[in-house]
């Protein structure tokens, strides 16, 4: 059959031209009588070649005509390299469907010519052809103008990388507007009351795309527990905050407030957080309340000329790697979801990511900055140290001459300082606080959603690349692995219109930030380097502190700061275990109505107190384990609590024992429950007096 001889052109070879062009003369030639089709001819040839136009009579082409015009026009050997790779692709024509086929010229055309050096008689027998086009054309749909102008974008972002061009040249960096908090204080009570009034039309959006392989975890981290005292896992947190802010907008509005939240999956994380959310119920929300928008992954590059990689044991299967957290306004843009929002009332698009537990406390006073300075876009952020590895948020002003535009965006740690040394203090140093004045990115962000909205649509969801590759020579003509074009969601002001305000939010990091994702070992490692272990002793010990602040700010009797200690060597904080729910608290507002008689609260280092719901708590004395749930409408007043009991402790665990769950090596204990007061009320009006609790209203 004719696709089977022409199975076998010329691949990459490199032998002189003339010999070349009668190698492939061989395989044109299938009908042995010296012409072939023009139509056939002119589907496979590269598309320059337009003096094959000349070529034909009626209907057919004379190949020595063609032989002779290929000499006449001194055709290179990269061009016969393409016409081999199309009468390779040729020879695969019957299992191909049409698009493939047309997809596969084109990457011909685009420099991917290896993709089609293994195709043969024997592949094409096997389908092998047919599963690599299925892979590129599932890319080449999602990406935004297709595989060609992923192909050209990395070319251009490639070379640059290459010549170690600056994205920064012809910038000067300035402070930033923007509002520094203390937590708890009369200026964040200010800001965060504000933002209680805006929450009815906040939306929320979820980066949850990562498995929990770094952290020695099997599963998606959003099913990780905050904590294991109620093992209240990140999800479940995370709608239980929104529930509760849905139930303060709706009591503020006396009507029902219904406050939307996406969240991004990947491939490895769709199906398990679709499981999740139907084993329980959404965790209370209501159903449609919840959109689930799947992220894509996109061609791995395997040099500077933008080739695609392909698996090194099997040359039909495509390399992919995931595009970045900034796909999050793709599809937010190409679900409809953005525009929906903006035109149905959504004023602010709160975005968080998978594992930071603290991230609610901060949110209703950032949104109530973003109101009050009217920012379109706020990032929240917390105080970092000169020279810390984090980024920071800058406002980027153009020198005199410069034709780029102003913007206020995240300028990572290992591009800040040489970025710094051009202002007058000459680099990365402190202020009087020991602080840079350019606070450190945790990628939380809140949005206006109409010129978010509007944004998108612009760029059809898109925002700018890059490409971070590791090269193995100081030449940097080789990569170490293939690299792949990324986005960054906080590269998202770059869409927006010159003069919109953009700036930031910070608060302390012990109330808004605490990352969770590292292993047992890195995380000794990174403390070590950092201060922060982020890992999963490091995060529950952080939500407690959270708390015992909270209690701590307005009055209660207690430990805040708890004492350090380590855990597998990595430094944590210790002190009272305090799980306060958000369906008990969701502001600082709510905290100090449920202790109208702090003074009267007194919590030991070893105590640990958990409420949920409507709870009051006038007089507590506490020395033990306290568990108290109030749902479905029951309410809970604690007159005169003093509990004394051996409470709960840890019970310290071999992480590399796989008897023992992943979700408990990764911390490196599990709960021991020796002793504990716990109550849970469902109906009805309660009061607990000396330890007895007796209903007062039913």
């Amino acid at each position: 059959p004719r696709w089977t001889r022409r199975s076998m052109g010329l691949a990459n070879s490199t032998k002189k031209n003339q010999e070349e062009i009668k190698a492939i003369f061989d395989q044109l030639d299938v009908n042995k009588n010296g012409s072939i089709s023009a139509t056939e001819l002119k589907g496979f040839v590269p598309k320059e070649w337009k003096f094959v136009n000349e070529l034909e009579v009626d209907g057919k082409v004379k190949l020595e005509s063609l032989r002779k015009a290929l000499i006449d026009n001194k055709v290179s050997n990269e061009s016969l390299a393409v016409l081999s790779a199309m009468l390779r692709i040729e020879g695969s024509k019957p299992i191909l469907t049409a698009d493939q086929l047309a997809l596969a010229r084109t990457l011909a055309e685009s420099g991917q010519l290896h993709l089609f050096s293994s195709w043969d008689e024997e592949a094409a027998k096997m389908g092998k052809p047919k599963k690599l086009m299925q892979s590129l054309e599932d890319c080449d749909r999602k990406y935004q103008g297709g595989l060609v102008e992923y192909i050209r974008k990395a070319k251009v972002l490639l070379k640059s990388s290459k010549e170690g061009k600056n994205p920064f040249d012809g910038y000067e960096p300035e402070v930033p507007v923007g509002a520094s908090l203390k937590y708890g204080d009369e200026k964040f009570m200010e800001f965060e009351s504000v933002g209680l009034k805006e929450i009815k039309g906040a939306a929320f959006v979820l980066v949850a795309g990562g498995l929990g392989e770094r952290l020695g975890y099997g599963g998606i981290k959003v099913a990780l527990p905050t904590e294991i005292t109620t093992m209240t896992c990140y999800l479940d947190f995370y709608c239980q905050s929104i529930l509760a802010l849905q139930a303060k907008a709706s009591a503020e509005t006396k009507s029902e407030i219904i406050l939307p939240f996406a969240i991004m999956t990947s491939g490895d994380t769709h199906k398990k957080t679709e499981e999740l959310l139907k084993a329980n119920n959404d965790f209370g929300l209501k159903p449609g309340q919840i959109t689930l928008v799947k992220q894509d992954k996109v061609p791995a590059l395997a040099d500077n000329d933008a080739k695609f990689a392909l698996d090194s044991e099997d040359k039909y299967k495509l390399v992919t790697k995931p595009h970045g957290h900034g796909d999050v306004h793709l599809l937010l843009h190409t679900s409809g979801l953005a525009e929906k929002w903006a035109s149905s009332g959504v004023s602010y698009i709160c975005f968080f990511q998978d594992t930071n537990g603290l991230v609610f406390n901060a949110l209703t006073a950032c949104i109530g900055v973003s109101k009050s300075l009217n920012l379109e876009v706020n990032s929240l952020t917390v105080p970092r140290r000169p020279g810390e590895a984090v980024g920071a948020i800058c406002k980027l002003v153009p020198k005199k001459g410069s034709e780029k535009k102003e913007l206020t965006i995240n300028v990572e740690y290992n591009q800040l300082d040489a970025l710094l040394k051009t202002t007058e203090v000459g680099g990365d140093v402190a202020g009087k606080d020991g602080y840079s004045p350019y606070p450190g990115n945790i990628n939380v962000l809140i949005f206006q959603a109409g010129p978010y909205a509007a944004n998108l649509k612009s760029s059809h969801g898109m925002v700018p690349e890059f490409v971070n590759p590791k090269y193995a020579d100081a030449d940097k003509k080789v990569f170490k692995k293939p690299t792949r074009l990324e986005c960054m969601m906080q590269d998202y002001p770059r869409l927006c219109a010159t003069g919109a305000k953009v700036g930031f939010t910070s608060i302390e990091r012990w109330a808004c930030f605490s990352a969770v994702k590292n292993n047992t070992k890195d995380a000794k490692k990174k403390a070590d380097k950092t201060g922060f272990g982020e890992c999963g002793c490091t995060g529950e010990a952080d939500m407690y502190k959270i708390n015992r602040k909270k209690l701590k700010i307005i009055g209660v009797d207690i430990d805040d700061e708890g004492k350090q200690t380590k855990i597998l060597d990595i430094p944590c904080s210790s002190g009272a275990r305090v799980s306060l729910l958000p369906s008990f608290a969701a502001s600082m507002e709510d905290i100090k109505a449920r202790f109208p008689e702090p003074k009267n609260v007194k919590i030991s280092a070893s105590s640990t107190l958990v409420l949920e719901g409507d709870i009051t708590v006038k007089s507590l004395d506490l020395n033990g384990a306290l568990i108290i749930s109030a749902k479905n409408g029951a309410k809970v007043t604690i007159e005169e609590g003093k509990v004394e009991n051996k409470g709960h402790d840890w019970a310290f665990i071999d992480p590399a024992d796989t008897k023992t769950e992943e979700m408990f090596r990764i911390r490196g204990y599990t709960l021991e429950v020796k002793e504990e007061f716990k109550k849970e009320f469902t109906e009805g009006t309660w009061v607990i007096k000396g330890g007895k609790a007796e209903m007062v209203k039913a």
